[in-house]
């Protein structure tokens, strides 16, 4: 899937603009441990499912406006690329044809920021 792939700094560009809604589909408990800004928790296993969901159920369930298949700023992560792009996969067959995912994941964020902070 070319194009589907969002980088480091463009996803730094996206949660600086707030123009992203970003995915985080790891296990509930390697989120609590840390997670990206602004990230939503939908564990891979709950993914297709919850992308099925009316907008209003979504909202409640994820305290965030559901995403739809015309929006170009759908970007799923997990901790090193492998669950994201089968999050993508998912996506892409439920017609967020749109939908990118963060190939380096939780684990190249944690890398970058710890280089930012040094």
């Amino acid at each position: 899937m070319p194009g589907s792939v969002v980088t480091y700094s463009e996803l730094k560009t996206m949660l600086a603009s707030h123009n992203i809604q970003l995915f985080d589909v790891r296990n509930p408990d390697e989120y609590q441990a840390g997670h990206i800004p602004q990230a939503v928790n939908v564990p891979l296993d709950n993914l297709e499912g919850s992308l099925q969901l009316s907008p209003e159920l979504f909202e409640q369930r994820f305290e965030v406006k559901a995403p739809t298949k015309a929006d170009d700023n759908i970007v799923f992560h997990c901790k090193s690329g492998s669950r994201s792009i089968r999050a993508l996969g998912i996506a892409h067959q439920l017609g967020f044809s749109k939908a990118r995912h963060f190939k380096g994941g939780y684990s190249e964020w944690v890398e970058q920021e710890g280089k930012l902070i040094k």
